[in-house]
């Protein structure tokens, strides 16, 4: 027999870092594996000629996704997942972001949930640097819309104003 034509336990790495690991046959996901995602997050799956039939995706806080009975983030609870399992901060002491304190934002940046955002190059890149993917035309205008931007922590913005501000964001 030849190796794609049996069922092995692989690894594979997308441009984009993120990783497979798990059953392969012919050379597509085949059987139980897990995508693991740059930021920390995962997709644990049982796949079929490289799709997905069953699976379930945890954050990199460790919340697990639930298409039945999702009441996290809805119109009525707004909290963070990390204030869900250790509490709200202290009056004065806002949280931003899930992680506390935020990561700095780099100069002309947004912070859009996986990575940063540069609307000069139209980037996104990982919290550590690397490629993660190029924004369309309607990404691009979610991100500056939504997202926190580099200049609302008090650091000069594209136009050369300063701002004192810490959050002036809307979701």
């Amino acid at each position: 027999m030849y190796l794609n034509q049996v069922i092995y336990i692989g690894t594979y790495t997308f441009p984009s870092e993120t990783k497979y690991v798990g059953e392969m046959k012919n050379g597509m996901f085949h059987g139980k594996g897990v995508l693991h995602f740059p930021n920390g997050s995962k997709y644990d799956a049982t796949w079929e000629n490289g799709i997905a039939k069953q699976g379930k995706f945890t954050f990199a806080d460790g919340l697990q996704y639930q298409e039945e009975d999702w009441d996290y983030c809805d119109g009525y609870d707004r909290c963070f997942y990390s204030e869900r399992c250790n509490g709200l901060r202290p009056a004065g002491e806002s949280q931003l972001t899930d992680r506390h304190p935020p990561l700095v934002i780099p100069d002309g940046c947004y912070d859009c949930g996986d990575g940063f955002y540069d609307p000069s190059s139209r980037v996104v890149t990982s919290y550590t640097g690397g490629f993660l993917r190029n924004a369309d035309d309607a990404e691009h205008a979610w991100i500056v819309r939504t997202c926190r931007k580099a200049w609302n922590q008090g650091v000069v913005d594209p136009k050369g104003a300063r701002t004192e501000e810490t959050s002036t964001f809307s979701i």
